[in-house]
């Protein structure tokens, strides 16, 4: 298991350490919880401690008195500047899943040339993640979460799924609704496994959002200008849509750190381009 998976696991576990929810069905709701977890993390997971940064948003923008979620947006802004998109490759929970499922030996579909104007579809989940609750408010006078409601993969492999297990009773509450969710989740868990990460690359708008900020945090890949010959070799070898390591949709997965001919990509850390170290190319997975 390489070491980028290891730390994947280590951040899940540690954001869905409770232990009595896994045992019970029953959610947390202590201090910890008025917390956003960087990654998407479901509220509703039993095991999770802090809370989903995409349901926080949507949930303060929710009701009939909708609020606009400073607090969020400036944790939302913490973790963007501090790790930009690392976030997605190194901290999230259902980065971890499209990662393992990707193993699973099937077929395998490479990225191809009709895929990467799917990644604008991100705009769209974005617009609905960020501004569907009010949309809703403004046309039928309460605001909804739209993009956990009806879109979130992660909210039903996360949330639902596993309380349905533990608590049987939570089956009767289960409607349209939940088979449209579990449609979505089935098609996206198929899909990860022949094609690396579906999910981050063409729907997930948290990721969309930390690419913003990619090349001003703190750490995660970045190319040292001076030395770069443009040679387009990092773009080959990424498991993901980036043009060059480190861009908006570099995930800092690592795997273009030893194949750059001239050394210059490596891991920035605190904003300063460290001497280029190999990190073995199994860091970023078959993405393949």
């Amino acid at each position: 298991m390489g070491k980028r998976i290891f730390v994947q696991a280590v951040a899940t576990a540690l954001a869905n350490g409770n232990l009595p929810g896994w045992l019970t069905g029953r959610l947390y709701r202590g201090p910890l919880k008025t917390v956003c977890v960087p990654g998407l993390n479901c509220y509703s997971c039993p095991g999770a401690l802090g809370a989903c940064p995409v349901g926080s948003w949507q949930s303060a923008m929710s009701g009939v008195y909708p609020k606009f979620p400073l607090y969020v947006l400036g944790l939302l802004l913490l973790f963007a500047l501090a790790f930009g998109r690392m976030i997605c490759g190194w901290l999230c929970p259902f980065g971890l899943v499209q990662d393992l499922l990707h193993r699973v030996p099937v077929p395998k579909l490479g990225k191809r040339s009709w895929m990467r104007p799917l990644t604008r579809f991100r705009w769209v989940m974005l617009i609905l993640a960020g501004a569907g609750a009010y949309l809703a408010f403004l046309v039928t006078g309460t605001g909804k979460p739209l993009f956990c409601a009806y879109v979130c993969p992660a909210g039903m492999l996360e949330g639902a799924l596993p309380l349905m297990a533990l608590r049987p009773e939570l089956f009767k509450a289960a409607g349209w609704l939940t088979a449209w969710k579990g449609a979505i989740l089935a098609a996206c868990l198929i899909a990860m496994t022949a094609v690396y990460r579906p999910f981050c690359r063409f729907v997930c708008p948290l990721g969309l959002w930390y690419g913003f900020w990619n090349r001003l945090a703190l750490f995660g890949v970045a190319v040292d200008q001076a030395a770069c010959v443009h040679c387009g070799r990092c773009a080959a070898v990424c498991p993901m849509d980036a043009e060059i390591a480190g861009d908006a949709h570099c995930i800092s997965c690592g795997r273009c750190v030893g194949e750059c001919p001239t050394a210059a990509i490596s891991f920035r850390r605190f904003g300063t381009i460290e001497t280029n170290e190999k990190v073995g190319n199994n860091e970023g997975g078959n993405g393949r």
